[in-house]
């Protein structure tokens, strides 16, 4: 975790195989607020997504299906590595009964999917930014650190580079 301390002025974060938040920096967490507070199933974020239409809310609407889609493969992905009796394979259980768009789309058993490597955010406090997501895997797949960069010269890092800062001053006057 020691590399989030090192990454002052780039979002980035630590994730579980249930899409689980574990650890973020003060830069991820002005881009995406804080997602490690949750408790019980709400840690994971694929929980969230299909059961808190809020959670979408960082997102442009064009890209809610396709990050439906997303989420349930690597989920679909996850519970076959981890196994029927892990708590992937719980949260795969109730998201299924509870949310009609998840059973609807687990159905189809798309797997192999992933995120473009470009992503797009709405933030409150700068707006619509376009980043790079950067995951690099633990040798056994079961956590992913995700880098967020912005190409040199755009607007988007000029955002960026505002929401650090706005970030820092938001977390040092909440103390």
């Amino acid at each position: 975790m020691r590399i989030l301390d090192r990454l002052t002025d780039t979002p980035a974060q630590v994730m579980g195989a249930d899409n689980e938040t574990l650890a973020q920096n003060a830069a991820a967490v002005a881009l995406l607020g804080d997602q490690t507070h949750f408790t019980g199933p709400r840690r994971s974020g694929a929980y969230r997504w299909f059961t808190d239409m809020a959670e979408r809310s960082i997102y442009p609407s064009d890209y809610h299906a396709h990050h439906s889609r997303v989420q349930v493969s690597q989920l679909h992905t996850a519970a076959a590595r981890m196994g029927p009796e892990s708590r992937v394979a719980s949260l795969v259980t109730h998201l299924r009964e509870i949310s009609p768009e998840f059973a609807q789309l687990w159905a189809t058993n798309e797997v192999g999917l992933r995120y473009s490597d470009q992503k797009r955010f709405l933030n409150p406090e700068v707006g619509e930014l376009s980043l790079y997501c950067q995951v690099v895997l633990d040798p056994d797949q079961v956590q992913a650190l995700l880098v967020f960069t912005a190409t040199p010269g755009t607007e988007s890092a000029e955002k960026l580079r505002l929401l650090s800062v706005v970030g820092a001053y938001s977390t040092t006057t909440q103390e």
